[in-house]
């Protein structure tokens, strides 16, 4: 089972158990929140769209956290003013939501199913890799990482050390040619 909220101004579609971040609602953590605005819910047999909302549907949520989102960067610019540059960060607060329960009339209602208690090391664990992914790499540090790792090949290889230094010894030997050629012209231009 599945319904369609509208909280925020925007719209979420969610099952039970399902975990969504929201703009901020009142209510501390742990507490229960009804979200009545329900556009569309469906069971899987039975689909039922609102004319804008479905009435006397509900979606139940339980408050996990009260916290603020990822900081973005405001820039203000005017154009052909060399003075003007304005830089202001803004953190959105948010509410993170577990579903707990969808009913409407004429369905059945879903419940969440209550999660198995785990021993709390290997909660902390899954905590932390989950509220800790991984950011991607800016395009310096990617080059960076590119370039130590084919000097790390580089160093690993013997076959790349013979080649390196086969190479510069080439080039020297290439300036000698040249430079003799160019002196026995000047040698052969003084003799005549």
């Amino acid at each position: 089972m599945f319904a369609v909220v509208r909280t925020g101004g925007k719209q979420y579609k969610v099952s039970p158990n399902d975990v969504i971040v929201v703009e901020r609602l009142a209510g501390d953590a742990g507490s229960t929140i009804s979200l009545d605005d329900v556009l569309m819910v469906s069971d899987g047999a039975k689909t039922t769209v609102g004319t804008p909302t479905v009435s006397g549907a509900k979606v139940a949520a339980e408050v996990v956290d009260q916290a603020r989102g990822e900081k973005i960067v405001v820039l203000k610019f005017r154009q052909r003013t060399r003075s003007f540059r304005r830089t202001k960060g803004h953190r959105q607060e948010i509410t993170v939501l577990r579903v707990t329960e969808i009913s409407a009339p004429g369905m059945t209602t879903a419940r969440a199913e209550a999660k198995a208690a785990r021993p709390k090391k290997e909660a902390a664990e899954g905590e932390t890799a989950e509220a800790a992914p991984r950011k991607a790499k800016s395009k310096r540090s990617a080059g960076k990482a590119q370039g130590a790792k084919k000097a790390a090949a580089a160093k690993k290889s013997p076959a790349a050390k013979k080649a390196k230094a086969a190479a510069p010894k080439k080039k020297a030997a290439a300036k000698g040619k040249s430079q003799g050629k160019s002196k026995a012209k000047s040698k052969a231009k003084k003799e005549a």
